[in-house]
């Protein structure tokens, strides 16, 4: 169903939003809910980044303008003047059409209501205990010479969780201790909040601590788990992206986050190729003499 989008050109709908995430180029997206509301939700948008409405001004003086998506919570009279603001300040900025609740039942119109009622929001839980609140950036810490999941994991939460996240790789041994100095969430290692759990590997842990529910992540979370668990027959790509892995950590025998920058670009690919697949696009290629 469309959903009718007034003022098209300063509004985005949920669906159009989604399909703008999960890659390199996602546009800023700022929570503008007033204090009560924000504190109120365990919910948030992927990637957003916590700015009080009243301080939206003090916050844009210093920065360059850009591309930015606002929300609040209905998507009415505050999200609406916090993107004007900014777009009189220079940015190309748009704010989501009913806000993080889908609309607001007795004010936006049924028609509108029933659109975004079968296109939802997408949301990530806060997890202010993993360092996850919209405040950023969060700290994540695990072990040294990664390959699959060491790498998918901060794929993971740069694309959907907190697009400034840091990350600390260390030896074994040293993980759980130097997490604790750092105050960074520690994952991928025995004993930590986010990893392995029965034949789930780091990366599923992580769609369920955030509750992400993207059917291309899903899709995405088996040729991970079969190319870090060596069960390859669990999807076909699962070992290209071994045999990638393998060969890139080759060329990075010492340069874990030169390891880790290499493999972003090849894990947008692939989740580029999952979002095609769920949607019913899959491609193939063939050679043939003309």
């Amino acid at each position: 169903m469309d959903i009718p989008v007034p003022n098209s050109n300063h509004a985005i709908s949920p669906g159009a939003l989604a399909s703008l995430l999960g890659r390199s180029h996602t546009p800023l997206i700022l929570d503008v809910r007033r204090d009560a509301s924000f504190a109120g939700s365990e919910r948030m948008l992927p990637l957003a980044q916590r700015v009080p409405p009243t301080d939206i001004d003090l916050w844009s003086k210093d920065r360059s303008p850009q591309s930015v998506i606002v929300y609040c919570v209905y998507g009415h009279e505050v999200s609406q003047s916090v993107a004007s603001r900014l777009r009189q300040a220079g940015w190309d900025a748009r704010y989501l059409l009913g806000g993080i609740e889908g609309g607001e039942p007795g004010v936006d119109g049924p028609d509108l209501l029933q659109a975004l009622s079968v296109e939802p929001v997408p949301v990530v839980r806060k997890r202010l205990d993993l360092g996850v609140g919209g405040a950023g950036p969060s700290r994540w810490i695990t072990r040294a010479r990664p390959k699959i999941d060491r790498v998918a994991c901060p794929w993971l939460i740069r694309r959907f969780v907190d697009r400034k996240a840091v990350f600390h790789y260390v030896p074994t041994e040293e993980v759980m201790h130097r997490a604790q100095a750092l105050q960074a969430a520690p994952f991928d290692v025995p004993g930590a909040p986010i990893s392995h759990v029965g034949d789930l590997c780091s990366f599923d842990a992580l769609l369920r601590a955030f509750e992400l529910k993207f059917p291309a992540l899903d899709l995405m979370a088996h040729i991970v788990r079969g190319a870090d668990t060596d069960r390859l027959d669990l999807a076909a790509p699962a070992a290209g992206l071994l045999a990638v892995s393998l060969g890139m950590s080759h060329q990075y025998p010492d340069d874990d986050h030169g390891m880790l920058d290499a493999m972003m670009p090849v894990y947008d690919a692939l989740y580029t190729s999952c979002v095609e697949q769920v949607g019913g696009r899959p491609e193939k290629h063939s050679w043939g003499p003309l």
